[in-house]
């Protein structure tokens, strides 16, 4: 009897370790098609791709000091400082002085913009909306709950190998 059950044990390990695999490459594949998709959405607006990431922290999380953006991006702050400069120049954020201590400043989006952005994503945004809609409630909140903590498992990834 334990011989049969081992052996059916061992085909879900197999297909349990397939289907994880096959995770893995759908979100390897995931991300580079969402990469190449902000990289045409760049282009469309002059910005470099770094600029897009820092644009969605400072849009998600913002306002936020030039050393806290430093830190969510993953950047030296000598590198953001051109990063700003370029979105400031564009019409994309705003630096505003702290009135009590001069020095400090936040950075923080300026919305008026935004509505570029949203139409150059509207196809993917529609395409993420036909998607949902072949799913049921339960199936997306398991569908948001995984993609919830794969965030947060590649953020404490690059929170770790860059020695936070």
């Amino acid at each position: 009897m334990n011989s049969i059950r081992s052996g059916a044990g061992g085909g879900e390990a197999r297909q349990r370790r397939r289907l994880n695999t096959a995770i893995r490459e759908s979100l390897r594949e995931l991300s580079i098609q969402l990469s190449l998709l902000n990289h045409q959405v760049g282009s469309q607006l002059a910005l470099k791709d770094v600029d897009i990431d820092c644009l969605d922290l400072v849009n998600r999380y913002g306002p936020l000091s030039p050393s806290a953006l430093a830190r969510q991006a993953g950047l030296h702050p000598a590198t953001l400082t051109g990063i700003l400069d370029r979105l400031e120049r564009g019409g994309w954020i705003a630096r505003d002085r702290d009135q009590s201590d001069r020095r400090a400043v936040q950075v923080r989006a300026l919305r008026e913009r935004n509505a570029e952005l949203v139409g150059l994503y509207a196809g993917m945004n529609a395409s993420l909306e036909e998607i949902c809609s072949g799913y049921g409630e339960a199936e997306l909140e398991v569908v948001a709950d995984f993609l919830k903590r794969t965030a947060n498992a590649g953020r404490a990834a690059a929170e770790e190998l860059a020695g936070d």
